[in-house]
């Protein structure tokens, strides 16, 4: 065996640091982008946000008038200040014996109680909001029930999670209870049936299907009312597939009735206890927004989801000055250059995307959900010439 050299061509795909941090942020969400971007500028004194313009200032009417024009101005204040007491002056003459008002407590009525309260800022007093155990609590508090079975049913309010669901078995909280009570299985599942008893109407039950029956058990009796709640009990697969055909069938009825008692049950909450809930209302920020142009839906970037980056002029024209001594401000300046490219490029792709999914499901967004077709990622790679 000898050494010898060998020549071999060969293909290879190789990550440059900029295409590994252009494909992570394309796969970020709004949130992870912003957290990503605030992490790459407490690191990079290189990069920095762009502000927004602020309005210019405004300017007050007496820095650009004369003095003999404030002289005039002066004056024309004095005669219009001797004219209202000359006025006043002669409507207290005309109405002569009122000298002996005190005028200091004229407006006793309603303006006299509104200055009494002017300390009270009314846009700072909100409603206060019950939660959902506080509302039920104050139900319990009125209800006609002895002390141990009021305590059981708050002992049952308590084990209900935000939605008002029970989903902890009966037998598990019987565990739960001290043995001297000598408390079986069918005292808490009465107290059950008085926390299903309470408002809002489906608290208390242990499955989506027996909250959707207790919320039509609640409603007035009706042909429609006991269909919809027969279909609940018995037919919700059937209803869940779209399988219309064979409830008719079980069910006996026509489409009418079918109809009817499809939007009672869709018009029910599956989730009664989140409008008691205290959790703060947030809102999405979307990426893109779609509207309808002359005829064709078009796609546009939401301006408050992108953000606005920019190099740090300051540090940049040190840099430039300094050339060959930076260290490592040429890299984070290299750096800070990529970032703002790859985000443009992140956006960039996200409004061709979508604009091409929109134009697939054109019918979707004329029509709705009966309109919309089945579309795959390679048929939109391929036509963006994406991988």
């Amino acid at each position: 065996m000898k050494p010898s050299l060998q020549l071999k061509l060969s293909q290879h795909l190789t990550l440059t640091p900029q295409l590994q941090q252009s494909i992570k942020l394309l796969q970020l969400s709004t949130i992870e982008l912003n957290q990503e971007i605030e992490r790459f500028l407490l690191e990079n004194p290189m990069l920095e946000r762009e502000e927004f313009d602020e309005p210019p200032p405004r300017l007050e009417p007496s820095t650009s008038t004369s003095p003999a024009e404030r002289e005039r101005e002066q004056q024309r204040e004095a005669d219009t200040n001797a004219g209202g007491d000359a006025d006043a002056g002669s409507a207290a003459e005309h109405e002569g014996g009122d000298e002996g008002i005190d005028w200091s407590n004229v407006g006793t009525g309603a303006s006299a109680k509104r200055d009494d309260d002017d300390d009270v800022d009314f846009q700072e007093i909100q409603a206060a909001e019950l939660s959902l155990r506080e509302h039920l609590d104050q139900q319990v508090a009125l209800s006609p029930l002895n002390d141990l079975d009021r305590a059981l049913v708050r002992f049952i309010i308590e084990a209900l999670d935000d939605d008002g669901y029970l989903y902890q078995p009966l037998e598990e909280l019987l565990e739960l209870l001290p043995p001297e009570l000598e408390i079986d299985l069918d005292d808490l599942s009465i107290a059950l049936r008085h926390v299903q008893n309470l408002d809002p109407a489906g608290i208390g039950a242990r499955t989506p299907q027996e909250c959707l029956a207790l919320q039509l058990r609640a409603m007035p009796e009706s042909s429609i009312q006991m269909l919809a709640l027969e279909i609940v009990d018995a037919h919700l697969e059937l209803l869940a597939e779209r399988n219309f055909v064979r409830l008719k069938k079980l069910t006996g009825c026509n489409d009418d009735e079918l109809r009817a008692a499809h939007a009672l049950i869709c018009s029910l909450d599956p989730h009664p206890g989140l409008r008691h809930s205290a959790s703060e209302t947030r809102y999405v920020l979307p990426d893109v927004v779609v509207r309808k142009v002359r005829g064709r839906w078009t796609v546009s970037l939401n301006q408050e989801a992108m953000p606005r980056l920019r190099v740090n002029r300051l540090y940049a024209s040190l840099l430039q000055q300094n050339r060959g001594q930076g260290g490592g401000l040429t890299g984070q300046l290299q750096e800070a250059r990529w970032l703002i490219k790859n985000v443009q490029q992140r956006f960039d792709t996200i409004l061709r995307v979508s604009q091409a999914i929109v134009d697939q499901q054109r019918q979707f967004f004329d029509h709705g959900d009966v309109a919309m077709r089945p579309l795959t990622l390679r048929e939109i790679a391929d036509q963006l010439e994406l991988h």
